[in-house]
């Protein structure tokens, strides 16, 4: 490839939907683009793809306590099942106590793989790594072209992208056109360069009021902290001792380093190394442990991505070149700490020296995490974010507030980690929460949307959606969306905010598996799934049914059942519901919602062929 005089590389991909980035978010997206019929090109800065599975090296997934009966979507169980069928079914190969899931980075990159292989088979989809965007163009109020380069070593990267980045030059550049363009990018790299608007770091409590943002105004550079993670092996009787970086004795004091972490609950939670910690609680070890020896052969594999390696002193945004060798030397100290000062278990001295550094199981050469594990991201700027309000319990509901335009489910607290400028942590429970279509796309330009961390969400709200379900939840959406306005010829904007169009997108994606809301008795392969979920995100609940995570579907439907699920299928599709005819006396709500389901198919079926 050469660059031609006017600075455009000479090389064009087309597609008819461009995914940035290539993490969960990413791959998400493309996935659901590509199984839609679309064809689609992937990109990712990284030699890998996973983002935080494998190149920032979070393969302990943060999830919720009903991920294994629901609330997350057909394609990502489908990524949970794969990880396991990499070690012969085992339900937490790592048996981190962190979460249910726990292993390493090289069984998500091939379950990825595996994910997306078919759609590379069929020729829907392209996957680039090892590219990032430096520029874009844009044909009036549409983007039509992201121009990418050969991507840096993450260690050299620059504080601005720009066309000198990439270590080929021109020869490492081409263009990528496409009628809809997903930003799934890890830091919302591509939101600026398309002229998109965005925010970062708190909008402040003066913006929506809310309990957990900053005092005042807003401070853009006051960011969520990231984290360089490290793998781990213990070596008894071994001394693998690291240097003591520049800066040890102050990180060490300030952060501090410690086996006391402050909990959800303001109170300090103590552990130990490899025994139960004197409040109780498990060891520090198994806390994101990613390979238990005692299950799979040898040793076991430690990840540590705690408090004492969380790094606040520079903005991965505003500086990211600072940030990423500091958070690397930050996390060094810490292990040197964790060898040589870590009071022993026994206390019979202080410091494990036997733990060392495991490269092959972080899939680097050094054992850390080739990038920062990132917590916040550049977020889309609208006028109607998601705020900390929406996620919040409702008095007497079992869900977060209900949004008509959901199109996937997530649920985690809002985990606020420490802010550039701003050591306190903030926490708050939410309630099982959507993800709103409206919150993914961009005023400007048209043909843009969020996959990622960088939805239209306040700094309090994203803390929420940034884990690794609700990244998927959030590419898997967009990237439907995207296949859907290609494919309709219309902007997503049109998409969102046409109630036909919208119900038909959402049909879409129920049929795929993906909850619209949350039904946890309502497997994805039940064939009432895409009805009820259609329905419910319409606003089909009603009565006890609002007070529990469950449809209920095998008993009486109430009078008021039948008024909300008729009006759902009213909004979803005018005429559906008398259409449907009155339902029979003792009908279940299985029944009326099958036979409401079934009238709106035909009105929707009907609509798209108009």
């Amino acid at each position: 490839m050469t660059n031609r005089q006017d600075g455009r590389p000479s090389r064009t991909l087309t597609a008819d939907v461009a995914v940035v980035g290539g993490g969960l978010g990413g791959v998400a997206a493309a996935l659901a683009a590509a199984r839609a019929g679309r064809t689609v090109v992937l990109t990712c800065d990284q030699p890998v793809l996973g983002g935080q599975v494998t190149s920032q090296l979070v393969p302990a997934l943060d999830e919720h306590p009903h991920v294994e009966q629901g609330g997350v979507s057909a394609s990502y169980r489908e990524f949970r099942t794969l990880v396991r069928s990499r070690y012969g079914g085992l339900a937490n190969p790592g048996g981190g106590w962190v979460s249910r899931l726990c292993f390493e980075p090289a069984a998500a990159e091939q379950a990825l793989a595996d994910l997306l292989a078919p759609h590379v088979a069929a020729g829907r989809l392209r996957v680039l790594t090892g590219v990032r965007p430096y520029a874009a163009r844009r044909d009036g109020d549409r983007l039509a072209e992201v121009h990418l380069a050969e991507a840096p070593p993450p260690a050299t990267a620059p504080d601005r992208p720009g066309p000198q980045d990439g270590p080929a030059g021109a020869d490492g550049r081409l263009a990528l056109a496409a009628d809809v363009f997903c930003d799934a990018t890890e830091t919302g790299e591509l939101l600026p360069l398309a002229g998109a608007p965005w925010t970062v770091g708190s909008e402040g409590r003066d913006a929506h009021g809310e309990g957990l943002a900053l005092p005042g105004g807003p401070q853009p550079h006051a960011v969520q902290s990231c984290t360089v993670g490290f793998a781990v092996e213990h070596r008894p009787g071994e001394d693998h001792t690291v240097p003591r970086p520049a800066g040890y004795r102050r990180w060490r004091d300030s952060q501090p380093f410690t086996l006391e972490i402050a909990g959800w609950d303001d109170r300090l939670h103590r552990y130990r190394m490899f025994a139960d910690g004197p409040d109780g609680h498990p060891p520090f070890w198994t806390y994101r442990r990613l390979r238990d020896g005692a299950l799979l052969g040898g040793r076991d594999t430690a990840l540590v991505n705690w408090a004492g390696n969380d790094y606040a002193d520079a903005s991965l945004i505003h500086e990211p070149r600072r940030a990423r060798a500091e958070a690397r030397a930050l996390s060094l100290a810490f292990l040197h700490w964790l060898q040589t000062e870590c009071p022993r278990d026994d206390g019979s001295g202080r410091g494990y020296p036997g733990l060392r550094l495991a490269p092959a199981a972080a899939g680097t050469p050094d054992g850390l995490a080739a990038e920062p594990y990132v917590r916040e991201s550049r977020r889309l700027l609208t006028d109607r974010p998601v705020r900390e309000q929406d996620l919040l319990p409702v008095p007497g509901q079992a869900r977060a507030a209900h949004r008509h335009d959901g199109a996937g489910v997530a649920w985690y607290h809002l985990d606020l980690h420490a802010r550039v400028g701003h050591p306190q942590s903030a926490y708050a429970p939410t309630a099982p929460f959507q993800v709103p279509l409206s919150a993914l796309v961009a005023d400007t330009p048209a043909n843009l949307l969020a996959a990622a961390k960088n939805l239209a969400a306040t700094q309090v709200a994203a803390a929420a959606y940034r884990v690794h379900h609700g990244e998927w939840a959030v590419g898997e959406a967009a990237g439907a969306l995207a296949a859907h306005a290609a494919g309709r010829g219309t902007g997503p904007a049109r998409v969102v905010a046409d109630p036909r169009e919208r119900a038909l997108l959402q049909r879409t994606l129920a049929r795929d598996g993906v909850p619209l809301a949350w039904l946890l008795d309502v497997a994805s392969d039940d064939p009432l799934f895409p009805s009820a979920h259609l329905l419910a995100a319409a606003g089909g609940l009603a009565g006890p049914r609002t007070g529990t995570l469950d449809a209920l579907p095998d008993e009486p439907a109430t009078g008021a059942d039948l008024r909300a699920l008729a009006a759902a299928a009213e909004r979803l599709a005018p005429g559906a519901a008398a259409s449907a005819g009155p339902a029979a006396p003792g009908s279940t709500w299985r029944d009326v919602t099958a036979a409401l389901g079934t009238a709106v198919d035909r009105a929707l079926d009907r609509s798209a062929r108009s």
